[in-house]
């Protein structure tokens, strides 16, 4: 059960609704983490940023690769919500199968796992990886990108956010 509860269209404030708008007309819905979030539109507003974070990651990222770079990152900060709704998108596009990345997926799929799970202990062996495929640029959008998808691990967990009804089926998957 949610620590905090959604704020619902009807009950939004003026600045509220806009959000919710802009949302549902850019991302095609609100989330019960993004409705969760409307009780403070400074957080709502910082956290959204992983949008044009995620714009910027596709000018030299697949789909695909952000899609497993963000999966890691949730499974491994055990964020219910953010993996199934990665896997989800893994699933309904075909490409679910992690047992066949590429050497550039899996230094993806390794960083973001080790992103969330100490930032400390990436090793130089991990970074010179990942030199081999991104720029300094790439790496620095890719750090912050993270950041922000470990932010929003953190709201749903420490807020126990309810999963949301769509991804119901994807729970056993």
């Amino acid at each position: 059960m949610a620590r905090i509860p959604v704020i619902e269209y009807e009950s939004a404030g003026e600045k509220a609704r806009e959000r919710f708008d802009d949302q549902v007309a850019h991302n095609g819905r609100m989330t019960n983490m993004k409705k969760t979030l409307l009780h403070s539109l400074p957080a709502f507003d910082a956290l959204m940023q992983w949008y044009p974070l995620r714009d910027e990651a596709r000018k030299f990222l697949s789909d695909r690769e952000i899609n497993i770079f963000c999966y890691a990152i949730s499974a491994q900060n055990d964020c219910i919500i953010c993996s199934l709704f990665f896997r989800k998108i893994m699933v309904d596009s075909g490409g679910a199968d992690n047992s066949k990345l590429n050497p550039r997926e899996q230094a993806l799929l390794d960083f973001g796992k080790q992103c969330a799970a100490d930032p400390h202990a990436i090793g130089d062996g991990m970074f010179a990886v990942l030199k081999q495929h991104f720029n300094n640029e790439q790496i620095v959008l890719l750090t912050a990108f993270a950041g922000l998808m470990i932010a929003t691990n953190l709201i749903n967990n420490a807020l126990k956010v309810d999963l949301d009804t769509y991804l119901e089926a994807y729970v056993n998957l």
